[in-house]
């Protein structure tokens, strides 16, 4: 029979809190399912770690839901994970929650609570604060949602959360876009709907190391202004204009020079206007063109 709901876990390289993190979410996942009727399984999506994880995940035992485990050819990163998950659920309505048991699976009952009860269809974790984390790290993570909302006729929220659920509605509208580089939290905002913030607080680490360097990160931030951001564009087309711009007023200030005062101009300021001008209206065009 179909699942009522899935649970989409992405892995990497989490072989030594597996076990652990497994038998807390069958607990809290057969909790729901026992108290609401509901049947629910948990799909694992290991993302090419190099340790055992995914021999680990595949030897997991029920408890009492579903389980499946879908292993992905190499590292293609926690996006490409998440959209694996997407495709190889079975559930109506889908909750998706990273592996290293910083999401606590205790919020479950909520999302599910909203979705069933009060009847959104996008419920997502949103951070309290981030006062246990380093200054540098809070800076980049506003100035990346400041620049991503950037322009956007749809903004993210700041300091929102891979871990959320989708209702049956919601998932079939992520399922139909088109897009092959995938934004999730910027395309399942981008669906609309009744969507509704959760505050919450991630739990210490117990297992292993986190995978997410400043490299990673930035590489992330990248891919999701690229792939979902208007804010490239934007800046383009306003860089080009104001280069262009720059360019036509220095061009008209010499050439009333030479006209009213008989100052000569040399080549290099004309050249140097005519590839500003050009170049700023290339930027301008990109930027507008897409």
């Amino acid at each position: 029979m179909t699942p009522d709901l899935s649970i989409v876990v992405p892995l990497y390289n989490e072989a030594s809190g597996i076990e652990t993190f497994h038998r807390r979410l069958c607990g809290c996942a057969g909790q729901v399912a026992a108290a609401r009727g509901l049947r629910v399984e948990i799909v694992y999506v290991d993302d090419g770690s190099r340790d055992d994880t995914a021999v680990r995940a595949a030897q997991m035992p029920t408890l009492g839901v579903d389980v499946q485990v879908v292993a992905l050819s190499r590292n293609f990163g926690k996006e490409a994970a998440l959209m694996a998950g997407l495709d190889h659920a079975r559930g109506d309505a889908l909750l998706f929650m990273d592996g290293d048991g910083q999401h606590p699976p205790e919020m479950i009952e909520t999302f599910v609570s909203l979705w069933r009860d009060e009847g959104y269809d996008v419920a997502y974790a949103v951070k309290a604060d981030r006062l246990d984390e380093p200054t540098s790290r809070r800076l980049f993570v506003k100035s990346f949602y400041r620049l991503l909302n950037f322009g956007a006729s749809t903004r993210i929220p700041e300091d929102a959360a891979d871990f959320r659920l989708l209702s049956p509605r919601a998932v079939a509208a992520l399922r139909r876009l088109p897009e092959r580089n995938r934004f999730f939290k910027g395309l399942s905002n981008w669906i609309g709907f009744r969507q509704v913030a959760v505050p919450y607080r991630p739990d210490v680490r117990r297992f292993g190391n986190s995978s997410w360097s400043f490299w990673r990160l930035l590489g992330l931030s990248m891919e999701g202004l690229t792939s979902f951001s208007p804010a490239p564009l934007r800046i383009a087309a306003m860089t080009g204009a104001g280069l262009a711009g720059a360019a036509l007023l220095y061009g008209f200030w010499i050439t009333m020079e030479w006209l009213f005062w008989g100052i000569p101009v040399p080549g290099y300021p004309s050249l140097m206007v005519s590839i500003m001008v050009i170049g700023g209206m290339q930027l301008l065009v990109m930027g507008v063109m897409g």
